[in-house]
Formats: C-alpha cells, sequence, structure tokens
C-alpha cells in the first residue's frame, strides 16, 4: 500500500510518530517513557537486557523489571 501511495503514507507514518519524537526530545528518554505507556511498551532493549515482557515470556529468559524514570 504504501508505494501505490507514497506520500500519503510518508504524511501519515510522520503524523503518527512526530508526538512520540517530541515527547523524547523535550523530556529526555526516561521521563517520556515514564509518561506514556504505548512509548514505554515500544522499549524492547536497554543496556543490552531484554526489556518487554512479550519478548522476555516467547524467548523464555528469565524476567527483569522495565525501565522507570529515576
Amino acid at each position: 500500500m504504501p508505494g501505490a501511495v507514497p506520500r500519503t503514507a510518508t504524511l501519515a507514518l510522520s503524523n503518527a510518530t512526530l508526538p512520540y519524537v517530541k515527547a523524547l526530545a523535550e523530556q529526555g528518554w526516561r521521563e517520556a517513557l515514564d509518561q506514556d505507556p504505548h512509548l514505554r511498551n515500544g522499549l524492547n532493549v536497554h543496556a543490552g537486557k531484554l526489556r518487554h515482557p512479550a519478548v522476555i515470556e516467547a524467548l523464555g529468559f528469565e524476567s527483569i523489571s522495565p525501565i522507570r524514570a529515576a
């Protein structure tokens, strides 16, 4: 579908992701993740460790607590 309407697809993707980019830029990544559960759900790996519960479970790894703001 994006190949059929490349300009529209690009605008739609930009509109969907811009609020997340702005939050990261304005708040820093830790605060942005702490404030927005949707953004936090997008974190899969941090500091070389898996953080997303579904990925951890799917791979059968030991659970680790999610990243929280200090």
